[in-house]
């Protein structure tokens, strides 16, 4: 056997223990409160001894907790973790879709909230300007933090901006990008002309909770036609007073 087949069936193992243990906690239903090992061994297809492995490591991560004798399991605290993430980007984009109408009404163009996901930036509410030459990204789409305006916009305000960036890139371009940054968290707001699409202007401004912690960016998309350096500034300044709503409603 080569070392790429060895590789690959270390990595198809891998695969499939975490699709058994996805297995194991889409197997509580509501109601359950906690489910004995033989009561999942029904709901599972899965032997004893691979049950009990996975069931440890999922108590070890947090996403069981165990207790009584015999053992029943309930889901634990890492569970709630994900579902409060969850939940916290639902009530946003219902916080933030006044504020997203208004910029809307007020600029004419495409309005988008991207919110900060790892390494990208992902797009969880738009609206589409109704004007017939314009640009949207859609709902779901992500990109890198490190491009575009709206990208930008978020990655100014964090704390480590540096971790970001791809080791490949030269010195000298990774230090002009931070001094960048810099200016965008001075000004406020991150602009950028013909980036990901040609012809294509982004406006964006970060979007903070309470606590001064960036979560994403609201923009605006146009095409340059439109978006001169009047509509520039209005813009901007519709997106400012956006963000302070929304920042105000998350208390």
């Amino acid at each position: 056997m080569t070392v790429e087949e060895v590789q690959s069936d270390k990595l198809s193992e891998g695969v499939r223990a975490v699709d058994r243990a996805l297995d194991i906690l889409l197997a509580f239903r509501p109601g359950d409160g906690s489910l004995a090992a033989s009561e999942l061994l029904k709901r599972v297809d899965l032997s004893r001894p691979t049950l009990y492995r996975l069931l440890r490591t999922l108590e070890q991560r947090g996403f069981l907790a165990s207790s009584g004798e015999p053992r029943r399991y309930q889901l634990g605290p890492a569970v709630g973790q994900l579902a409060h993430a969850w939940n916290t980007d639902l009530n946003l984009v219902a916080i933030a879709q006044p504020a997203m109408h208004a910029v809307w009404e007020q600029t004419g163009e495409t309005v988008a909230l991207l919110l900060h996901r790892g390494q990208e930036r992902v797009c969880v509410a738009e609206l589409p300007s109704r004007q017939p030459l314009s640009f949207r990204r859609g709902i779901g789409h992500s990109e890198s933090v490190v491009v575009g305006a709206s990208g930008r916009a978020i990655l100014a305000f964090l704390t480590s901006p540096e971790s970001y960036l791809d080791d490949s890139v030269p010195l000298e371009r990774k230090v002009a990008y931070i001094e960048e940054l810099a200016r965008i968290r001075k000004a406020g707001y991150a602009i950028s002309r013909d980036e990901l699409i040609k012809g294509a202007v982004a406006i964006a401004v970060p979007v903070l909770n309470s606590r001064g912690q960036v979560l994403g960016s609201l923009a605006v998309y146009g095409p340059s036609a439109r978006i001169d350096e009047e509509a520039v500034q209005d813009h901007t300044a519709s997106l400012q007073r956006a963000t302070r709503e929304i920042t105000q409603k998350l208390g």
